[in-house]
């Protein structure tokens, strides 16, 4: 078994990473140039391509770090609902709120990212492989809280989210989440069978 402490992420990298999520997200992936990033970061172009060789390392890290942060609003907001499942099913809906009044919100960074990539690039699958995942794990919650087809279900309200962070971004309506929390309440309780309101 090895004795090795895992490496801690360089300064300069995390430099580099931390600019390139406020300028991709600001302003668009395809807007922000390798050349904007080095002088912002303060780093030397040298240091900036030892660590990302290409801009699309760099943009997949990106997106790992929001991936990161994303889904643990989601999961955070569906186990604040409590244990029942069909309650964090609606509950996950709340970090669409939080989200979308957040100052200097412009949608999902991974549609915003899919939008701008080509299918087949390591940037499009990396947008692929999280909406994969989120959609698994609600899924799994649709199955535990007893929905006779879990999958459509999960579809549904993964459809419904993406729908709400695009809103957010669009028209900035406070009652867009809102909204898509009643249709998710809804949809779970028609899926469930449920008598009872289930938040």
């Amino acid at each position: 078994m090895s004795t090795a402490t895992p490496t801690r992420p360089s300064a300069a990298r995390e430099r580099v990473l931390e600019t390139a999520f406020s300028l991709f997200y600001a302003r668009g992936i395809r807007a922000v140039g390798v050349d904007l990033i080095v002088a912002e970061s303060g780093v030397a172009k040298a240091t900036f391509y030892k660590h990302f060789p290409a801009k699309d390392d760099l943009v997949v890290a990106y997106l790992d770090k929001v991936d990161g942060i994303w889904t643990g609003q989601l999961r955070q907001a569906a186990q604040a609902a409590g244990d029942a499942p069909a309650a964090q099913l609606v509950g996950l809906f709340d970090a669409l709120g939080t989200a979308c009044r957040r100052e200097g919100y412009r949608g999902c960074a991974f549609i915003n990212a899919a939008a701008e990539s080509q299918p087949g690039t390591p940037v499009h699958d990396r947008t692929v492989a999280h909406k994969a995942a989120v959609l698994t794990w609600v899924r799994d919650l649709a199955e535990q809280a007893g929905a006779q087809d879990p999958q459509s279900l999960a579809r549904s309200l993964t459809l419904l989210l993406d729908g709400g962070l695009a809103s957010g971004a669009l028209d900035a309506s406070p009652e867009a989440p809102e909204a898509a929390r009643a249709c998710a309440r809804a949809l779970v309780a028609a899926a469930t069978g449920a008598t009872a309101p289930v938040d």
